[in-house]
């Protein structure tokens, strides 16, 4: 026996709206398309083609798959992000689209920059899929990054991805919490002009709240901000400075409430500059900006 694709999309359509997932026909379009190993235009051009019983078992395992709640993302192994298409694992964060503001804004400085700065040097903390430094890399043609992350399966997750893209000579990858890997060994005495981070920063209280693909799958040390989501950067705004060359750059992805919060950790530091807020593409707060004093 065997089915028509159409059916069978339309049957894990069905699954999937029933398991809860907020866009049921897309992830099982998409889950056919990584199955197949194709892309949409085969999709739509061959619709009324049928697959043999084998491969439909195969198709449904899939779709129960991600009727578990598990991210579309961890079942095909990628996501895109600033047009490219990463690598991931559960052991890593999945890429959203809103710190695409933040590596946008680097790449803005950088081209408006470029005669002064040469050769941008870059602290990426908290690298994660490395999502932000591979982007960097791959976009700027005149940077080095050091990217750091405290588990050793993101960094692998990191290190595949700036291979894939062929950047791994831009960037460097150590293991260790936020600053402490800089402070021994030969990155003790390094100053950068720019640090970016992602960092944990969701209220401790609210993860339980959060939709199951992410308290039951993601990475919750990569969420986990502390009581009132501002533990890292208490931590960041504190010790960049030290990092951070005379008039270096400061930029902080937030929670979409946390922008005064965080300017008011910085303005009270009193060792930067004025802050700037960026907004996503949705209009909330979403990049601090600022730079160190002297």
């Amino acid at each position: 026996m065997s089915l028509i694709i159409k059916d069978m999309v339309n049957m894990a359509t069905k699954r999937l709206e029933a398991s809860g997932c907020l866009t049921p026909k897309l992830d099982a379009e998409i889950l056919l398309l990584y199955y197949m190993g194709t892309d949409r235009s085969f999709l739509f051009a061959h619709f009324g083609d049928s697959m043999d019983d084998k491969r439909c078992e195969a198709y449904f395992e899939l779709v129960d798959e991600r009727a578990t709640g598990k991210p579309l993302q961890y079942i095909t192994g990628r996501q895109e992000f600033m047009g490219i298409s990463f690598f991931v694992s559960d052991s890593v964060l999945i890429p959203r689209q809103d710190t695409e503001a933040l590596v946008e804004e680097v790449i803005k400085i950088a081209n408006e920059n470029h005669k002064t700065l040469g050769t941008l040097n870059i602290l990426d903390l908290c690298c994660g899929s490395g999502a932000i430094g591979v982007s960097l890399a791959y976009y700027l043609t005149k940077v080095k990054l050091v990217a750091t992350d405290i588990s050793t399966k993101a960094l692998s997750v990191a290190a595949k991805n700036a291979a894939d893209y062929r950047v791994s000579g831009k960037i460097k990858f150590i293991l260790g919490d936020l600053f402490a890997p800089l402070k021994t060994g030969a990155f003790g005495k390094r100053h950068f002009d720019m640090i970016v981070s992602n960092p944990p920063y969701i209220k401790s209280d609210v993860l339980p709240t959060l939709q199951r693909e992410i308290t039951e799958y993601e990475p919750l040390i990569a969420l986990d901000g502390g009581k009132d989501g501002l533990d890292f950067y208490r931590k960041i705004v504190a010790e960049a400075p030290a990092h951070l060359k005379k008039h270096g750059w400061l930029l902080l992805e937030i929670g979409y409430d946390q922008a005064q919060d965080l300017c008011e950790l910085i303005t009270a530091d009193g060792r930067y500059g004025d802050v700037e807020i960026i907004k996503d593409l949705a209009g909330l707060d979403r990049i601090v900006k600022t730079r160190r004093k002297k």
